[in-house]
């Protein structure tokens, strides 16, 4: 059965449910723009260094450090949220958060540095749950692995692009404080649009819910019993996602410090131009597991590369401590290794994990619950540089953690991969997946 619309469904979108090849690139670019304008109101403060600052480099730490404190917080409440937001109050619920975030960074603006930490959290608890939304959009379909590998791509490299237009805007001489808010004005006019698009997408076809179950909003005992049921495998993955954010978030929110400590701060547009490297690399990758029909072999392949991107990690840190790896390379193929199990888990693990299983679950949930556990440990890892130490990561610290996790993570992966082949073999092979028409 399909699922009920919540509306009248409009012009475009009673197209896009007559021409599902149009429909496909209608979700890519949708999701792509909403969620990578979104991170021009999130990421562009980490290219300033607020050395001027009370506590130096250190009172950028304590930003970041409050930013991802409202982030795990939004992680924490999405959970519970995300797992029951009906289809017809998504769009409405994103712009809402938005315009919060925004309003955060235009007080970030008036508040002397000290006093920034309180809008920074504000803006990262408002931030936390669009992802969910707009995964609400993508799940349960056919091509919901390229469609959320697409909104993978797009912080991969929004990450990069809102860094080089934070840095750029401070060239032009935009003060430090007023730089993030001015940037996500920049961003909001095309944020709109990508979200209208958003909103003329049609719920899963009948042909989308046989290949992949139905994706309904869940009560607590329904989200509860899912978790107990499969425990292990989704704790062994948890942990991997959790070490794969940590490593991630360092290296997003410090790319600036780690440039610089690589011997190549270059200029603003290397943030773009290494983190389009990246996505290319695992958009290709991740995207190809649209075309397994059989969810166990998707599931398969899926913790196949996931552990691989992470022995990619331990490889290139192995390789940087003993010099035989310049700069440029270094960052790519650290991105790419990280980003690997990281989308990974995004677009297929959980995906197919319920459609394997046929449960009553949604994919917003799980990564809510793992996404959480990720933040809770990055914000562990930056209160601990903030209390020991000036809060600047450097390059030593980077490859010291990163080569530790990094292996601690391949183990946790293998584990999952042992429990996911189990699993497997004891859940039948349900008919293949319709043919895209």
């Amino acid at each position: 059965m399909t699922r009920p619309q919540s509306r009248e469904p409009g012009r475009w979108t009673r197209l896009l449910q007559e021409r599902p090849r149009l429909l496909g690139a209608w979700c890519l670019v949708a999701a792509f723009g909403t969620y990578a304008c979104m991170y021009g109101f999130r990421k562009p403060f980490t290219a300033a260094p607020f050395e001027a600052a009370p506590f130096g480099a250190g009172m950028k730490a304590l930003f970041v450090l409050s930013q991802v404190m409202g982030y795990t917080t939004s992680k924490w409440l999405g959970i519970r949220v995300i797992g029951e937001m009906p289809p017809e109050r998504r769009v409405g619920t994103l712009l809402g958060l938005v315009a919060v975030a925004e309003g955060a960074l235009i007080l970030f603006g008036f508040l002397p540095p000290p006093y920034g930490c309180l809008p920074m959290f504000i803006n990262g608890l408002s931030l936390g749950m669009v992802f969910g939304l707009v995964l609400g959009f993508l799940e349960g379909r056919r091509m919901t692995e390229m469609f959320v590998a697409g909104v993978c791509a797009s912080f991969i490299v929004a990450d990069g692009a809102t860094k080089s237009a934070g840095a750029f805007l401070l060239e032009m001489g935009v003060p430090e404080r007023w730089m993030p808010s001015a940037c996500g004005m920049l961003f909001l006019l095309p944020l709109l649009w990508f979200v209208g698009m958003l909103r003329n997408i049609p719920a899963p076809s009948d042909a989308d819910v046989a290949a992949r179950s139905e994706r309904p909003a869940l009560s607590r005992g329904e989200r509860r019993l899912f978790l107990i049921r499969y425990a292990p495998g989704l704790g062994a993955i948890t942990i991997a996602y959790v070490v794969v954010t940590i490593l991630r978030s360092v290296r997003a929110d410090f790319a600036p410090e780690l440039w610089a400590g690589l011997g190549s701060p270059g200029p603003p547009a290397v943030f773009t131009t290494s983190e389009l490297w990246v996505a290319a690399g695992v958009l290709g990758i991740n995207g190809l597991t649209v075309t397994l029909r059989d969810n166990r072999r998707a599931l398969l392949s899926a913790i196949t590369v996931s552990c691989l991107g992470l022995l990619l990690v331990v490889l290139v840190i192995a390789a940087q401590g003993v010099g035989q790896i310049s700069a440029f390379p270094f960052m790519v193929l650290l991105g790419l290794g990280l980003y690997l199990p990281y989308v990974a888990v995004h677009t297929t693990l959980f995906e197919r994990l319920i459609a394997m299983t046929r449960e009553r679950a949604n994919v917003g949930h799980l990564m809510y619950v793992a996404d959480t556990a990720g933040y809770l440990g990055y914000l562990g890892v930056m209160v601990g540089r903030w209390t020991m130490s000036d809060g600047d990561p450097g390059i030593s610290g980077i490859l010291n953690l990163g080569a530790g996790c990094a292996l601690f993570g391949l183990l946790a992966m293998l584990l999952a991969a042992l429990w996911l082949s189990r699993l497997c073999r004891r859940n039948p092979s349900h008919p293949p997946t319709p043919a895209l028409g």
